[in-house]
Parts: structure tokens; sequence; C-alpha cells
């Protein structure tokens, strides 16, 4: 009897078991924690008031929840109709695009809302590297590296263009730099700095990391399109 024979490796849907058990468990464990400021806000969301939902932090967060469900569906209504369609890896191109929309777009909102004297208060630009960095906190760093982590796991996936590390580092500046200027150009009353640039382009690439074995597997597998039925020789 040999004492050094390797282990046979899970099968793909014991590990996809797992990988959604552990998401489920830490979505839940995060609502425990999010549990009392996303109560505060549920009132008036529900009742569709802007002011203490639509333009706080615990609203937009609380509406990305409610709204998961409805991105699930849109999720499935996608994938049946492009397997329909004959399109094939259906469902990881609509995972990646709905997840690009659904985790990118909540944080454009937080990012791109306005402070106590929007339109009042002058347009302040913070240009010096790493000075802003130690002002901004544990949270605040973790809200900018979360900001277009989604971009940056999701887009490679879907997407060959931005499918290595310098593409992905210039899609998150570039998107960064983007919402620097809107915040300048609209005079929110923030500073569009670039350590928020920095931060922002650095959760694009870490993201886009966790994600590379499936952009990789991604570049390896055959064509997307739809596959086209061969003709039949004439007898």
């Amino acid at each position: 009897m040999t004492h050094d024979a390797s282990l046979p490796t899970p099968p793909r849907r014991t590990r996809r078991t797992v990988l959604l058990g552990l998401a489920i468990l830490g979505t839940a464990g995060g609502l425990f924690v999010l549990r009392g400021p996303l109560m505060m806000s549920a009132p008036r969301c529900m009742a569709g008031r802007w002011h203490g939902c639509f333009d706080t932090f615990n609203g937009v967060v609380l509406m990305t929840l409610v709204a998961l469900p409805l991105a699930a569906l849109v999720a499935w209504a996608l994938t049946r109709l492009r397997r329909a369609a004959g399109v094939t890896s259906a469902w990881r191109m609509t995972l990646a695009e709905v997840g690009m929309v659904h985790g990118t777009v909540p944080f454009l909102w937080l990012t791109l809302m306005p402070g106590a004297a929007p339109g009042v208060a002058p347009a302040r630009v913070s240009l010096v590297p790493l000075r802003d960095l130690a002002t901004m906190g544990a949270l605040g760093i973790i809200g900018n590296l979360l900001v277009f982590a989604s971009l940056g796991f999701f887009a490679p996936i879907r997407f060959a263009a931005p499918a290595s590390v310098p593409r992905i580092l210039a899609l998150g500046v570039g998107c960064s730099v983007l919402v620097e200027t809107a915040q300048y150009v609209l005079r929110l009353d923030r500073v569009s700095s670039v350590d928020d640039v920095l931060v922002n382009a650095t959760g694009a690439v870490l993201a886009g990391l966790a994600s590379r074995r499936w952009w990789r597997a991604r570049a390896q597998a055959p064509s997307e399109r739809p596959r086209r039925p061969v003709p039949a020789e004439a007898g």
C-alpha cells in the first residue's frame, strides 16, 4: 500500500457549493453587523423618500441589497436567452455583466453624492500623492478599494481587451480620473484627490488578480459566438 498517493481532488460541483455557502455566510454576517444602520434607513427607502435614503450611505447600501433578487432574475433571464441562441459560456458572460453593473453603480452613486454645500463651496483638488491617505481612515481606504473592485473582477472575465494586469490598472485609473473630474466640474463639495485614484485603481487590480483564474481560462476557451449549424452537403 502506498502512503504517498495523492488525494482525489473534489469535483467542480462540490467546490462551487462550498464557495456559494461561504458567500451566503459572508453576506449573512455582513447583514447582521449592519442590521442597525440599515433598518434606520428602511422606512424612508420603502416610502421612496429621497432625503434620508438615496442621499445616505446606509440607504444606498440597503437599496443595493434589496435589488439583489432583481439582479439575479436579470442574470437568469439573459442566460436562458443566450443559451437558446447557442452562445457558449452564457452563464459566465451574464454573471460578469450583471456583477459589473450591480457592484459598481452603487459605489459610483456614493462617490458622486454631494457634500454639505454643493455648488457653493469652491472646488478642491489634491494632487500630492499619499497626502490624503492618512486622513482617509480604515473605512475610507476599504471603501475606495471597493469602488471599482467589481469592474476589475468581472471586466476581464467578460471582455478580452482588459484581460491583463496593466490593462486592469489602466481601466481603474481611467474610471477613477473620470469620477474625480466629475466631482470637480459639478462642484459637489468633495475633494478631487490623486490618492482616491491610486486606491481605486489598486482595488481594481487586486480584484482582477482574484479573478485571474477565470479570465485566463476564458482566453484559452473556444469562441463564445453563437454556434452556426453546418449546412448539409448536397447528395
